[in-house]
């Protein structure tokens, strides 16, 4: 029977969320954000990648504020509708259970089926691939290996 529920929720789709970022767009399941909260400037840290923004407060949390763009080997940029999307760490790591991603503007939500086109392209570093939605080509990230990243670095 879970099998039958398995295949039945894979054929419906997903949904998922269309973060835009400065020179991207990311692809993201809907379950990965768990809120999308006004940019506020973080508290920054001297001798840090570039790619680590800072720490943010968040409901009694201290959250380390990334910037995609900047970690797959673009700039960070924070543009004027600049937003925080808290996403549901993944690494199973007991201390951390979000990570902060500066995003450019408000995430839209699509339904996402196993017939969506795959875009061939070029990825960037953390992506694990790209797709087409209607005239756009969106990225596909490794949340697992950002987080990773934040772990080497001694972030988190």
């Amino acid at each position: 029977m879970s099998q039958a529920v398995a295949t039945q929720n894979s054929a419906a789709g997903l949904t998922g969320l269309l973060v835009p970022l400065a020179d991207r767009t990311l692809l993201l399941p809907n379950v990965a954000v768990a809120e999308l909260i006004p940019y506020r400037a973080p508290q920054v840290s001297e001798g840090t990648p570039d790619w680590f923004l800072g720490q943010i407060a968040w409901r009694d949390l201290r959250l380390p504020l990334l910037s995609f763009e900047a970690a797959s080997g673009g700039q960070a940029q924070v543009a004027g509708g600049a937003r925080v999307a808290v996403l549901n760490a993944l690494g199973g790591r007991p201390k951390v259970k979000f990570i902060a991603l500066l995003v450019q503007g408000i995430p839209r939500s699509l339904k996402v089926g196993s017939d969506l086109p795959a875009a061939d392209v070029e990825l960037a570093p953390l992506e694990l691939g790209a797709a087409r939605v209607g005239d756009e080509v969106v990225r596909i990230p490794d949340l697992a290996a950002l987080e990773q990243q934040l772990a080497d670095a001694g972030l988190i």
